[in-house]
């Protein structure tokens, strides 16, 4: 194994500060043939299952960790920082708490804090930095206050029992170097483990000046400000192993402590199994027989309305209708989706019978016929010959997705049923990501440069105003760009600068129509975000994106019963049920739009 692992470490997801890009990030991890890393950001998990995918693609071991102020008596202005990592799914589950708690209770000013109460009632299964120099005993360190920081050491020593070390930097801030040599003393004295880590914002020394622009756009100030606080420096970089190695080659149980945590931190996470909660039955029936029930009384009313009971062929399309809705049947429940189902169907006949409109289905949950019969799509699928394996298919698992169009005036209604019926505790929308775009970066970093408002201006105007855009593509596709660029060298110095911020994460925001409900609390399954006023509350974890399918563009899996190695018969019938199927499809999106509300 190497002789260092970085286990403190900024990525963009800090917001207020970090540069770090997630898959860079772990590429340059692997070419260093470094075996782990941790990410530690800002009080938030954000881009934890970002990392979590990206490092074991690249066969990196991930060490999910956060960065939290802790209150000193619950004075915020007496707040310091500790980086906590965890080991194993109890420490994990704790930090999932400790985050939740500093947004739902205790920011101050939009500032998310812990108390040191809090961190007692979750510290099992987490090993506690002290965050150096910035840290409680670092402070202490620095202020020569020996008998408060040994107080505060010997706090931590018995809150995380051999689980707390002292952590040094190196990185050429004040007081690195003073805290250092006091906290090796101090680490001597009360037996306390001490820990090298670079305190990393930026993955190349070159990009410290793109950092320090990343941080005025949050502060809104400009580089060359002499009010602004310089808490960074060049040397907070991804240093190499060998870097690190000859650092602090006086200190090399610090470096070997690095590589001991990160043996001790193992968290197995579990993804794409869905947890659907219970959706309340009567007595006497279970969740797949109440949802038979449902579905064939849905079918029924259906049917009545759709064909006259007296006509001759009657009972041969029932029939028809009803081997369909059991074939649906027996995949849904096959696949374990039957709650989703009932949820839907609930919320929507409840918006339905509570003067809310409901759009009529669209996207390919109108090829269910099941979803017809509960009321959750008004569109019939036999009718226009839509498959119900596009929607769901045993044989490419994946969670259903009902697109559903409520009233914009009253959406808030049904969220609010939803939460009433499975508790608040259980409901949440979810988050999304602000991201420094094409147009507005250019903006930006010419306001922290200092440069003119109207060179700026001009600068963003020459962007082609296009979904999508970005700087290597208005430069590639406008000459007058390039020329510009070339003639002035100011706006070439804002064009470099933009390219190195450009997409890179700005603020959280929440997803217009995403609505979470777990089978217990969130926490659970994810840590929680929401604003200074407690409101607005949002899972942590952004919306999944489902690969393979772009979009205006439609693609019908092929039914079960179809093989790739005939060349009529069956796949003629196929490929006219698709085109059918297809115009279809066309007919009842556009209906959707139409109803869109």
């Amino acid at each position: 194994m190497t002789d260092f692992v970085h286990l403190r470490l900024h990525t963009e997801f800090s917001l207020v500060d970090g540069l770090v890009r997630i898959k860079p990030l772990v590429a340059r991890v692997a070419e260093l043939g470094m075996p782990a890393v941790a990410v530690t950001d800002l009080c938030n998990f954000y881009g934890l299952i970002k990392f979590r995918k990206a490092a074991f693609a690249a066969g990196v071991q991930p060490i999910f960790g956060v960065d939290l102020r802790v209150m000193e008596a619950d004075d915020p202005d007496r707040a310091y920082p500790l980086c906590l990592l965890a080991m194993n799914q109890v420490g994990y589950h704790n930090l999932t708490l400790l985050i939740s708690r500093a947004y739902t209770e205790g920011q101050h000013l939009g500032v998310p804090y812990v108390k040191k109460a809090w961190l007692e009632e979750a510290a099992d299964g987490v090993i506690a930095l002290s965050a150096g120099a910035a840290g409680d005993v670092g402070q202490a360190l620095l202020g020569e206050k020996e008998a408060l920081a040994v107080e505060r050491a010997r706090y931590w020593m018995a809150l995380y029992p051999q689980r707390f070390y002292l952590e040094l930097h190196r990185t050429g801030r004040e007081g690195d170097e003073t805290h250092l040599h006091a906290a090796v003393g101090l680490a001597q004295a009360l037996q306390c483990p001490v820990v090298a880590t670079n305190d990393v914002r930026f993955l190349a020394a070159d990009e410290f000046e793109a950092h320090e622009a990343r941080v005025c756009i949050r502060e809104g100030r400009t580089l060359d400000d002499p009010r602004r606080a310089r808490h960074y420096t060049e040397e907070q970089y991804l240093r190499s192993p060998e870097e690190m190695v000859e650092l602090f080659a006086d200190i090399p149980e610090a470096l070997a402590n690095s590589v001991e945590i990160a043996r001790r931190c193992n968290v197995v996470l579990e993804l794409g199994k869905p947890y659907l909660p219970d959706y309340p039955v009567p007595e006497g029936l279970s969740v797949d027989e109440f949802f038979r029930q449902q579905s064939h009384e849905g079918l029924d009313k259906r049917l009545r309305l759709l064909f006259d009971a007296s006509a001759a062929d009657f009972a041969q399309q029932q029939q028809r209708y009803r081997e369909r809705l059991e074939f649906e049947l027996e995949t849904i429940i096959q696949m374990g989706f039957t709650g989703y189902f009932l949820i839907v169907m609930d919320f929507i006949r409840w918006a339905k019978g509570n003067d809310i409109p409901v759009g009529p289905g669209r996207g390919s949950g109108a090829g269910s016929l099941v979803a017809y019969a509960l009321e959750i799509t008004d569109l019939d699928p036999l009718a226009y010959d839509l498959l119900f394996e596009r929607f769901l298919n045993p044989e490419r698992v994946s969670m259903p997705d009902f697109d559903v169009d409520f009233c914009m005036e009253k959406r808030d209604r049904v969220i609010d049923y939803v939460a009433d019926t499975y508790g608040r505790e259980a409901v949440s929308q979810i988050i999304t990501f602000g991201t420094l775009a094409a147009k507005a970066v250019v903006r930006d970093v010419a306001r922290v440069q200092g440069k003119s408002y109207g060179l700026a201006d001009k600068l963003s105007k020459m962007i082609p105003f296009e979904v999508g855009m970005t700087l290597a593509k208005a430069l590639e596709q406008e000459e007058p760009l390039r020329e510009f660029l070339q003639q002035d060298s100011q706006a070439q110095e804002i064009w470099d600068m933009a390219e190195q911020l450009e997409g890179v994460v700005r603020n959280v925001g929440k997803h217009a129509g995403g609505v979470v409900i777990a089978p217990s609390k969130l926490t659970d399954f994810s840590p929680l975000y929401c604003d200074d006023s407690g409101s607005g509350l949002v899972t942590q974890f952004d919306k999944g994106r489902r690969r393979g399918r772009g979009a205006g563009e439609v693609r019908l899996p092929r039914p079960a019963h179809a093989h790739d190695h005939r060349l009529g018969g069956e796949d003629d019938q196929y490929r006219a049920r698709a085109r059918r199927g297809t115009a279809a499809r066309h007919h009842a999106d556009s209906a959707g739009r139409r109803a869109h509300l």
